[in-house]
């Protein structure tokens, strides 16, 4: 083995020439990492809001509801609700209003107003199973209908997209790929200008007359069944035909000037008259069965109501005290309607006398005048057609020699819902009810201004057309 030697003073020399660590360190620093940046104050953070949860547009459409009691039908189409339909009465258009979320996807208000008296309707649409009590069928929806006038209806609602023809429509489901786009939105313009009435249906079950009376152009009082057409008197007012169209009543006077008035029967087969009311006699109307016949008779004093069996005119005897100064015909087989210049009464035999202030009927915007006619429809005790004179004739409106425009309307006893039925641009009077209670029949024409003739339409206002060139006219059946 060699050892080496190193001589003491080498090795201090070394030593001296190797540095510390601890000065090596001060020489050569490591890397550092980069320093945290200096930490900002935390901004205040405000407090905690509520925000609400997004509420959901969309609602049921398309729906058909019904209620029973009493019996109603409610179309609540694309826009809301469109049309309410009653038993025995006509229907009425809705515009829709804004729709409302009660409860998101449970329930629904959707408000709207009667276009035709402005009242506000309110329809209530919940998502529950509903029963009609009339059928086992179980309906999507609980309704409720709140019409100002009317009241409450309450019943059942179901999704019936196809009993709505104009959602095919809107959602061009029935037009071929190939239809023009332009062509496509002109169809929309159109339906924009629609008439509110567009959302009526077609009346199409209703009944012509087969047997009218009526004046001619020469005051000649005419009876016609079928296609056959009589003469009952060269001059003559107020016809009443009876229901089988067989027996006309009617007002005659020996001169336009002669106070004196009698009921003269006419016998359609025989082609004969004969008196049946005088001593100052007006205004008869046969009862529903035509077993009776009712007119007005003046006492010296008073027009009272008289009644008498159609067939022992000489037992009649007088029904009311009352004064009145107009007969308007049967509510039934029991009480007539008549009335004076302040109310309209409800005279019985059986019952006692109702009465309502005609202001109730009339409203502000016609004037009560003796003139005017009230005729209960035959098929709805509870609804009136009023032929009476404007307070206030329509701007364009045809007026007479007093500058008055004449009209009916329908009025509601109940609910005193009014609504205005004829022609805006007409001077109409003398409305009297077909037997089917659809249709409504009006002398059209100024008095003095040009040929009158008899128009029809239909109880909800549309339909019109000219019927005959008489005037006056009243139907049998």
């Amino acid at each position: 083995m060699v050892r080496v030697r190193i001589p003491f003073l080498q090795l201090i020399a070394c030593l001296l020439i190797i540095p510390p660590p601890t000065a090596f360190a001060q020489t050569q620093p490591p890397p550092q990492k980069p320093a945290p940046p200096a930490k900002t104050p935390a901004a205040k953070q405000p407090a905690q809001q509520n925000i609400p949860a997004p509420v959901s547009k969309h609602y049921p459409i398309l729906v058909i509801a019904h209620g029973t009691e009493p019996v109603w039908s409610l179309r609540l189409g694309m826009k809301g609700p469109e049309r309410l339909d009653r038993l025995n009465y006509p229907p009425i258009v809705l515009d829709p209003g804004e729709t409302t979320a009660d409860q998101p996807g449970v329930a629904w208000t959707y408000n709207a107003k009667d276009a035709a008296t402005g009242a506000t309707v309110a329809v209530k649409l919940t998502r529950e199973s509903c029963s009609d009590n009339m059928s086992d069928t179980k309906y999507t929806f609980r309704v409720e209908v709140q019409h100002a006038q009317i009241g409450t209806l309450s019943g059942c609602g179901q999704s019936a997209p196809d009993k709505f023809p104009e959602f095919r429509k809107k959602n061009q489901l029935d037009m071929p790929d190939d239809t023009d786009a332009n062509a496509k939105d002109k169809d929309k313009d159109k339906d924009k200008d629609k008439d509110k009435k567009s959302v009526l249906d077609p009346i199409t079950k209703f009944e012509p007359p087969v047997a009218v009376a009526y004046l001619d152009a020469s005051n000649r009082v005419m009876v016609s069944r079928g296609a056959v057409r009589k003469t009952a008197a060269l001059v003559g007012s107020e016809p009443a035909l009876s229901h089988d169209g067989k027996k006309l009543l009617f007002t005659y006077s020996p001169s336009k000037t002669a106070p004196e008035r009698s009921i003269l029967l006419y016998d359609f087969d025989t082609g004969r008259s004969r008196e049946f009311a005088g001593n100052t006699a007006r205004q008869a109307f046969w009862s529903p069965d035509d077993s009776r016949i009712a007119y007005l008779k003046f006492d010296g004093k008073f027009w009272q109501v008289w009644v008498a069996s159609a067939s022992a005119p000489e037992k009649a005897s007088v029904l009311s005290t009352q004064n009145v100064d107009a007969l308007h015909g049967w509510v039934n087989a029991t009480t007539v309607l008549a009335s004076d210049l302040q109310n309209a009464y409800w005279i019985s035999d059986d019952k006692p006398m109702e009465t309502v202030p005609l202001k109730d009927i009339y409203g502000t915007a016609f004037q009560i005048m003796s003139s005017d006619t009230l005729r209960v429809c035959p098929i709805n005790s509870d609804l009136l057609l009023v032929t009476a004179y404007y307070a206030n004739a329509p701007t364009g409106a045809p007026t007479d020699a007093m500058d008055l425009n004449e009209t009916f309307f329908l009025y509601e006893v109940r609910s005193k819902r009014r609504t205005i039925l004829g022609p805006p641009d007409a001077f109409a009077r003398n409305a009297e009810w077909s037997r089917d209670g659809l249709q409504i029949f009006f002398t059209r024409g100024v008095p003095g201004k040009g040929a009158l003739s008899t128009d029809r339409i239909f109880w909800d206002g549309t339909g019109e057309k000219h019927y005959s060139a008489g005037i006056n006219l009243v139907v049998g059946r």
